[in-house]
């Protein structure tokens, strides 16, 4: 995962050790505040909301922290969190606002308009209206592998899907934002 820090064995040895865990947890929420901020920002398209998931994955992370057994990395744990809240996120708004998934992606796509928070030229906001047109699997594959340049085994890891799925989505989606953006021309 290019943006998220290198694996460090003694922070996951302090995170296990009673004693050290709470200054090793402030460690973690320094080194994966912005990665995860930008993870669950792409999914949810709001300052406030990102941030209030952003708080809810480090709480859950803090909670089920002894249940962490080292089995995968550390950022692959905390991106699975992060990941979880924003797709539950999600559908909690699709069912408040009794939107479809066609709707949810007209949401988004508002959402994107009418944001002030991210400065960009047209084609940047054309890339991000692009993607928000996108089901919300190949939404999810699309972010991973083109802005955190995450390797698809640890996508799978992530979404519980197979390697071949994720390339598959991958392509798909990229398709869809090519014909996207040619279109809105």
């Amino acid at each position: 995962m290019a943006d998220y820090p290198r694996e460090n064995p003694d922070l996951i040895e302090r995170l296990r050790d009673p004693s050290r865990c709470r200054k090793a947890f402030a460690e973690v929420i320094a080194e994966y505040t912005e990665p995860l901020y930008w993870q669950i920002r792409r999914m949810v398209q709001t300052h406030d909301d990102t941030n209030d998931l952003l708080q809810n994955t480090f709480m859950k992370a803090w909670q089920s922290l002894e249940n962490f057994r080292g089995d995968a990395k550390l950022s692959t744990w905390l991106y699975k969190i992060a990941i979880n809240e924003g797709i539950a996120f999600l559908e909690r708004e699709r069912k408040r606002c009794s939107l479809s998934l066609d709707d949810e992606q007209a949401h988004l796509a508002d959402a994107i308009e009418a944001d002030t928070n991210i400065d960009g030229d047209a084609l940047a906001q054309k890339l991000r209206l692009a993607i928000a047109s996108l089901p919300e699997k190949q939404r999810l594959v699309f972010n991973m592998k083109y802005y955190d340049d995450m390797k698809y085994e640890d996508m799978s890891e992530v979404l519980g899907t197979s390697v071949g799925a994720l390339k598959a989505s991958y392509h798909l989606a990229v398709k869809k934002i090519e014909q996207f953006v040619q279109n809105v021309d």
